[in-house]
């Protein structure tokens, strides 16, 4: 009896080596498949877009910076009908007809090239936070898909090491049934098996919730990609 629970005990221990040597998360990750989740992250993550869409708003600052410089001037005009006598006779400039004038305003002239500076040095921060956010949010991608690929790898390997305990398990029973083996040899497997389809269960959660994570940064489905 000892010696067949020692047989069973290195077939469980074979079964976990074998199972657990024959994985590797690095031939899993795909390259392409990270490239296209990193874009979609870019196009649909709402605060990549919140800072689009701030870049695009101070870029047309400028625009408007620039047009202002015609509040520089003031352009008026003065009319009087031809049939009235004029305002003041003595002044030759009051004449009857249209009149135009044009005024500058000296301290637009001078802050308007300051407020155009600034808003393209605006707009450069804004392309810089922009930028900073990016380089954050690949590497956020980065780390929710190796995490995605590790927890997909590790629920292989539970799922198989609960199917052979199940086999274990069973082929003990009927050996415990038949009177080969003891009943503590029995009671171990049961455990083994019950340990083995708890790890599993675990491994399952972990990998539901790495995949919502992934899924949540990139804004789709993973089986809708393309």
């Amino acid at each position: 009896m000892k010696t067949l629970l020692k047989i069973t005990l290195a077939c469980l221990i074979f079964l976990s080596v074998n199972a657990y040597s024959q994985e590797t998360i690095i031939p899993e990750i795909k390259y392409a498949d990270l490239e296209k989740y990193i874009e979609l992250a870019k196009q649909n993550f709402p605060r990549a877009k919140s800072y689009q869409l701030r870049s695009d708003g101070v870029k047309i600052g400028i625009t408007t910076a620039s047009l202002s410089y015609l509040d520089i001037f003031n352009a008026s005009y003065f009319y009087r009908p031809g049939d009235r006598a004029v305002l003041d006779p003595v002044n030759p400039y009051n004449v009857n007809g249209v009149q135009f004038g044009v005024g500058i305003n000296l301290g637009n002239l001078l802050t308007k090239p300051f407020l155009v500076k600034k808003a393209k040095i605006d707009y450069e921060l804004a392309k810089l936070e922009q930028k900073d956010f990016e380089l954050l949010l690949v590497n956020d991608v980065k780390v929710r898909y190796y995490d995605y690929i590790q927890q997909l790898s590790l629920l292989k390997i539970s799922s198989q090491m609960a199917q052979d305990n199940k086999g274990v398990a069973e082929s003990l029973r009927l050996r415990f049934e038949k009177g080969e083996i003891t009943l503590d040899a029995y009671n171990q497997s049961r455990i083994n098996q019950f340990t083995s389809f708890q790890q599993k269960i675990q491994a399952e959660s972990l990998y539901l919730k790495s995949k919502d994570l992934l899924e949540q940064i990139i804004g789709m489905k993973l089986s809708e990609v393309k």
